[in-house]
């Protein structure tokens, strides 16, 4: 693999020469005509991959029209992917790794940045707590799941450095009237309904899913329902109204945190992960232990088609989450290996409320003759959150790896069911953006985008006043970001695109629970990117294939002073350069075939932490779980009308578990296997193999307690539609 550094001059030479090649023949050309845009299923054809995505633009932009890297990942590949969850869906994003660990459910990497550098969206709108908040939802209420890579706060606001991922729900459309019913079973039991009607010109659709069972870890449970309601309503000719609700309850009792490593005789550890088999499965949370989220979303959607070259939307949002955890969450290895220590016990309770305002004006129109699209808007969000946590360091007890004693949690010393607030941060978010498309004549395009920030938080602290825990905090930020793009149509089939874009998020921490130890004078960390690819249609629409080359740097990260451990500065800096590739052929009416593929070089250029009384600097090393390498392969073979069956292969490479980079897990493999059995044009039955050889792996990786993946798994499900 040559060496990525010289990325970085040669995208930006290139965007260069391209854009002054674009300009000089603006003049005298003619202008090529309009491709319609289509929409079919998601396994049919190239032209997939040309569908619009609502997560990369607010112009409609269709794929080959967005100078960007874009993952679409539909309702039909959901399906036949068997994903249980919105996680479960990201095994098809080229170079994504994730996991669930309760203390950060949000656990996703992604072009070598990690959660907190990510904007993990539903339905486009961020809570800013998106590492704890976007847990994995149960897949039946997910339409469609949408991955961009790399900078986008000009889309949605600070954050998403390394890329925006979007999780769109299902609502009422106009797609017809909507019976099935869904039952399965396995190591969770399910039963879900969709439920679609026209009414008087209106639609009402709703969504019910409940699932619950036992997981692989030793007294593991979770119960989790979802049910949604949505009213699309026209309201005059052009203009229509959609109410959408939606609520969500998951308890899971106790929460597996992870399985203690083995260490050495002085009680460290090095090298490559290593257990204790006898372990596996083991879990030494207390018995009563739980962790409980209650969701509810609202949404009032107004879309206005003005004329046929104007629209207008607007979005009015409230989002509302407690979430609590009563756990004890840290096991470790003693007297050489033969005891279990536990320590650290948390009770945490988040109370948060999210109301929100979007609006665009979208306008079609022409500039000396060239069509040129236009999309102007604000956005408007107020985002209160209360902590209350009683923490309790330990350590508590000692006691058998392989029949680990019970324990309850009311009766750890020195916990108790108090909920006494630590402190509130309110965020008051008002942005202004704009995005264009030019055509500039002989197949170029120009796509632009800018955002303008003004970022208002507070903390108020309820418990006692110190010199880094003031009773109030007030800062703000004004984070202006974009995006400058060139498309270049070279076929009907075959586009390459150059681009730059910008990104702003916190120096540490989340700006949901940041407070002055994190950000204190600090401004929000810079982030840019500059990105080459190509996506290209061929075998007649019945392939298609994606390249794209990257060079992202994060500046102004937080890091101990070097000259005194007692201070942070903000002068830290994390870079990644990377290639993904990904491709899909049905290579004939019984084969699809699909592969991914993607490379990430991500370093710190300039961080240092505290080791005991020292300072040590990380420059040159990886950042902790994210891998090098991530692949993956699918084959679907449909033999006859009535039976499909589907293989997936997903290989993530060496990842380390500390910024030292002295403690790493090597790769693993996971194999999958389904099988659809239409039974009648009504019914189908569902098999899905996870983890067909029972793979043992590491899922989350870290450096004091390891989260491991899960094993092997078998589900069936019967599909009805009516």
């Amino acid at each position: 693999m040559p060496k990525m550094q010289a990325l970085t001059p040669i995208s930006l030479a290139l965007i260069s020469l391209l854009a002054t090649s674009a300009f000089a023949q603006t003049a005298g050309s003619a202008e090529p005509s309009q491709l319609d845009r289509v929409t079919v299923s998601g396994t049919a054809a190239a032209s997939d991959r040309y569908t619009k995505a609502a997560s990369s633009s607010r112009l409609a932009l269709s794929l080959k029209e967005t100078p960007a890297s874009l993952t679409v990942i539909d309702r039909e590949t959901i399906e036949l992917r068997g994903a249980a969850n919105t996680q479960d869906i990201l095994k098809s994003v080229p170079g994504v790794v994730f996991a669930d660990p309760p203390g950060s459910a949000g656990s996703v990497f992604y072009r070598g940045f990690g959660s907190g550098s990510l904007a993990q969206l539903y339905n486009g709108i961020s809570v800013q707590y998106d590492a704890i908040a976007a847990r994995p939802v149960d897949s039946w209420i997910v339409e469609r799941l949408e991955a961009l890579g790399g900078p986008s706060s000009f889309l949605n606001g600070s954050g998403a450095v390394g890329g925006t991922i979007n999780v769109i729900t299902k609502i009422a459309d106009t797609s017809g009237d909507i019976s099935r019913l869904w039952l399965g079973v396995g190591d969770k039991s399910q039963a879900a309904a969709s439920l679609q009607r026209s009414l008087a010109g209106s639609v009402l659709r709703v969504e019910l899913n409940r699932s619950s069972g036992a997981f692989w870890t030793q007294g593991r449970d979770r119960d989790a329902w979802q049910a949604s309601a949505s009213w699309r309503l026209p309201l005059a000719t052009g203009l229509t109204h959609t109410l959408a609700v939606e609520r969500q309850h998951e308890k899971v009792t106790q929460p597996y945190w992870g399985t203690p490593m083995l260490r050495a005789a002085d009680g460290s550890v090095s090298g490559q992960l290593a257990f204790d088999s006898g372990t596996y499965g083991k879990n030494y949370n207390v018995i009563d232990a739980r962790y409980e989220q209650d969701v509810t979303w609202a949404r009032s959607l107004l879309d206005w088609q003005l004329s046929p070259q104007t629209r207008f939307t607007h979005t009015l949002y409230h989002y509302d989450a407690l979430r609590d955890y009563d756990n004890v969450e840290v096991y470790t290895f003693k007297n050489n290996n033969t005891q279990v220590e536990r320590s650290s016990a948390l009770l945490q309770r988040h109370d948060q409320q999210v109301i929100g305002s979007r609006a665009e004006l979208s306008h079609a129109t022409k500039i000396a003759g060239r069509r040129s699209d236009f999309a102007l808007g604000w956005d408007w969000s107020y985002n209160e959150q209360t902590r209350f946590p009683l923490s309790v360091n330990g350590p508590f007890d000692l006691t058998d790896p392989y029949t680990p004693r019970d324990t309850f949690f009311l009766q750890t010393p020195g916990v108790s069911k108090t909920y006494t607030p630590g402190a509130t941060n309110l965020l008051h978010t008002v942005a202004l953006f704009a995005e264009n498309r030019t055509e500039l004549g002989e197949g170029w395009a120009l796509v632009s985008a800018l955002r303008a920030d003004r970022i208002g938080l507070d903390v108020r602290n309820h418990r006692a006043v110190t010199t880094t825990n003031p009773a109030l905090f007030s800062t703000q930020f004004k984070p202006v970001t974009g995006r400058l793009g060139l498309v270049k149509d070279l076929s009907k089939d075959w586009q390459v695109y150059a681009q730059a874009s910008t990104a702003a998020d916190p120096p540490s921490g989340l700006l949901a629970t940041a407070g002055f130890s994190a950000l204190r004078d600090f401004d929000l960390t810079k982030g840019r990117q500059v990105e080459l690819g190509s996506k290209l249609g061929f075998d007649q629409g019945r392939g298609w294939a994606t390249l794209a080359l990257y060079d992202i740097t994060r500046k102004n990260l937080s890091i101990t002073d070097p000259n005194d451990r007692t201070k942070v500065i903000p002068v830290g800096a994390q870079s990644s350069q990377g290639v993904e590739l990904s491709a899909q052929w049905r290579s004939s009416a019984q084969w699809t075939l699909g592969t991914q593929w993607s490379y990430t070089r991500a370093r710190y250029d300039n961080f240092v932490e505290t080791v005991g009384t020292s300072t040590v600097s990380r420059a040159g090393n990886q950042p902790a779980n994210v891998p090098a390498v991530v692949a993956g392969l699918t084959a679907d073979w449909r033999p006859s009308e009535a039976l499909t069956l589907g293989a997936d292969w997903r290989y993530v490479g060496k990842r380390y578990a500390n910024t030292a980079n002295t403690v790493w897990d090597e790769g693993y493999q996971l194999l999958g296997f389904s099988a659809v059995l239409r039974l009648t044009p009504q019914i189908s039955a569902r098999v899905r193999v996870d983890n067909a050889t029972d793979k043992r792996y590491v899922a989350s990786l870290s450096s004091s307690l390891p989260y491991m993946g899960a094993p092997r798994s078998v589900s069936a499900a019967l599909d009805l539609r009516f």
